[in-house]
């Protein structure tokens, strides 16, 4: 009896490693907002402060959901599971509330302009992709 499975092509286990490191790079991120002391608050210019003062608990809980889900979706592509594309959905569910919230119930676009949505729109494209990538990946055969 011979087993035969489909193996990732090289660029599969780049692009994977990558979306590991840009997603631990977003948890980061969310522990430096979450952990900010008091000081640290204090000299942020008062446009800032008052941003990260008025965010609601829901949106902070999106933006823990969307990283803290980026990073297992990326390890569970890295380990070729199917449940990387329920949780990598999860996660882009996550980042649209938390950018909902920043364009549309915050005055964030006005707090640091129009250059300011440069990255909230590379981290949904990237999260697009990572869905996209993961039920290709299934397609393919490459998953478990």
């Amino acid at each position: 009896m011979t087993s035969s499975t489909n193996k990732p092509a090289t660029w599969y286990w780049i692009v994977c490693g990558i979306a590991l490191l840009w997603n631990l790079m977003g948890v980061m991120a969310y522990v430096a907002q979450v952990t900010m002391s008091p000081e640290a608050m204090q000299a942020l210019p008062e446009n800032e402060r008052m941003l990260y003062e008025n965010t609601p608990s829901w949106a902070t809980g999106a933006f823990a959901l969307a990283v803290w889900g980026g990073v297992l979706g990326s390890m569970l592509l890295l380990l070729r599971r199917k449940l990387a594309t329920p949780v990598l959905i999860i996660s882009l569910v996550g980042i649209a509330v938390q950018m909902f919230h920043s364009f549309f119930m915050s005055n964030s676009i006005e707090v640091y302009g129009p250059g300011g949505m440069v990255m909230p729109i590379m981290i949904a494209v990237i999260a697009v992709y990572l869905v996209w990538l993961s039920k290709k990946a299934t397609t393919n055969g490459w998953m478990k």
